[in-house]
């Protein structure tokens, strides 16, 4: 019997998916959940599969999801580079991000701060995803 896991963490490295997810960031994410658009999503590279990324699924498309980065000023390694990814690169859905303390948080208003915001969930942003579009 496999027992399954509901949630895995995962770290984010490099900005492409800044203002959203910052590098250092972990996400929760979902193995085999259903993909909407505008959800963030973790897949493998359609060109270097051994390299998993995270983006955002802006649209279905024939062939699979349309992915995106929210940086505009990042905007490499995404769908505009290598075209729809097929459904079997998708592999999980983000559902939380958290932020870990920055050592330099020492003060009650910064711990305060960060406790605020460093657990957030991730709901799909049909806006982002649109907004991703028009690029």
């Amino acid at each position: 019997m496999r027992l399954r896991v509901p949630f895995v963490v995962v770290e984010v490295y490099g900005p492409s998916m800044v203002p959203t997810l910052y590098e250092g960031d972990r996400l929760f994410v979902r193995y085999g959940a259903p993909v909407r658009p505008g959800d963030v999503v973790l897949l493998r590279h359609p060109l270097q599969q051994d390299l998993v990324v995270v983006k955002r699924a802006a649209e279905r498309r024939p062939g699979g999801w349309w992915v995106l980065g929210d940086n505009g000023f990042n905007a490499t390694g995404d769908s505009e580079d290598y075209g729809t990814v097929p459904d079997e690169l998708v592999l999980a859905v983000a559902r939380l991000r958290y932020r870990p303390r920055r050592p330099g948080q020492r003060s009650v208003r910064a711990r305060v701060s960060w406790a605020a915001s460093a657990l957030r969930v991730l709901r799909p942003d049909p806006e982002a995803s649109s907004r991703l579009r028009a690029r």
